[in-house]
């Protein structure tokens, strides 16, 4: 017979699940907290409210629909949420969290429906929590989404007791006849480019080495509350500027205009997102000089020496979204971006491949040089 285990004798017959750092006390408070959050990301389809296993959403709001494409994206915000955590800010995180997912959704023409969340932490700080779904939450109202659940785990041990990571989910609809993307692209599309916050939520591992690093290693070793003069303000509170969502904007102008695709500008650049959505046979040349990216990216580029080529595959450099319009719905595109508070402009053209000219097939060529740079 197999004897049982000893039980050693520093043992507590009373360990608990508190005691091995995991707080239900805690969980629920973080709950009754955010519930008045998730109240207001709502919309009338959805059925229910927090408690239950499963968000529910009333699908036959899909029967207006011919042939309805369900779109789904996920995604989180890298280490910019090291900025926030040393900050002590977790109110705009979720801006950060939204915008990376329902703007990925929507370069298709989906329509953002609802989105669920996922934060792990090392311990439940009620407040904290309730602050990063505040965020969330008002987020998915300027994406006009539900936030329909979510998901709090605290992982003692793993993650130290004030660290958290965030990530996302987020399901669309798009008619399949209004599906956006290569298919569409034609020779003599202007490419729109739309304006970025600033950082947005990508590249922040390469920014945190430069600004913020051990000067030993590279870095600059500057301070979250230095006064930066270039920015007009403190480091940290341009770090934390939250991510431009563009969802409204954008699905407006697939309904009013003739836009035959859209990139979300996000890790790999201009470039490289530009080219997840041209045909092999296009190219796209960009003219650098047709704007001057926010004085963030000269800043990490002058006090980290880094290569331009290595800047534009890692940062936004200022564009967050780009739209592939012909030319005739080029004044009407820009003129409803403006409406929306987004400036644009056109920084480019998409023209046929020619391997005579240098011109390669699905790729994106920047020429020029930025205003000032």
């Amino acid at each position: 017979m197999t004897e049982p285990t000893p039980v050693p004798p520093t043992a507590s017959a009373t360990t608990s699940y508190a005691a091995a750092g995991v707080s239900i006390e805690a969980a629920d408070k973080a709950i009754e907290l955010m519930k008045v959050w998730v109240d207001k990301a709502r919309r009338p389809e959805v059925i229910g409210g927090l408690g239950g296993f499963a968000g529910l959403f009333d699908a036959s709001a899909l029967l207006r629909y011919k042939r309805p494409l369900l779109a789904t994206s996920t995604d989180g915000v890298g280490t910019k949420v090291a900025i926030a955590q040393a900050m002590d800010v977790h109110d705009t995180i979720g801006f950060d969290l939204v915008g990376m997912v329902v703007d990925d959704l929507v370069v298709c023409g989906a329509e953002p429906l609802f989105m669920t969340d996922y934060i792990a932490t090392g311990r439940v700080v009620p407040e904290r929590i309730a602050a990063i779904v505040k965020g969330i939450a008002e987020a998915c109202v300027v994406a006009g989404c539900a936030l329909v659940g979510g998901e709090t785990a605290e992982h003692p041990g793993l993650l130290a007791p004030d660290e958290y990571d965030v990530a996302g989910a987020t399901t669309g609809v798009v008619e399949a006849d209004r599906l956006l993307g290569p298919a569409r692209v034609r020779p003599g599309d202007a490419v729109i480019a739309m304006e970025a916050s600033g950082l947005h939520s990508n590249g922040y591992s390469l920014v945190r080495h430069v600004l913020l690093g051990d000067p030993a290693a590279g870095g600059a070793g500057w301070a979250l509350d230095r006064e930066v003069p270039e920015l007009g303000r403190a480091l940290g509170a341009e770090l934390l500027e939250p991510t431009r969502i563009y969802a409204k904007a954008c699905l407006d102008l697939a309904e009013r205009t003739d836009t035959h695709a859209m990139s979300h500008v996000t890790g790999g650049g201009l470039a490289a997102n530009l080219e997840r959505v041209l045909p092999v046979e296009l190219s796209v040349t960009i003219e650098r000089g047709t704007w001057t990216p926010q004085p963030v990216f000269d800043l990490v580029r002058r006090v980290g020496d880094v290569p331009q080529t290595d800047l534009e595959a890692t940062l936004n450099c200022g564009v967050g979204m780009v739209a592939l319009t012909p030319p005739d719905d080029v004044a009407a595109a820009i003129e409803l971006l403006d409406a929306h508070g987004i400036r644009a402009w056109v920084a480019g053209e998409v023209g046929l491949a020619d391997a005579a000219s240098g011109a390669q097939g699905g790729r994106v060529t920047l020429v020029g040089q930025h205003p000032g740079w």
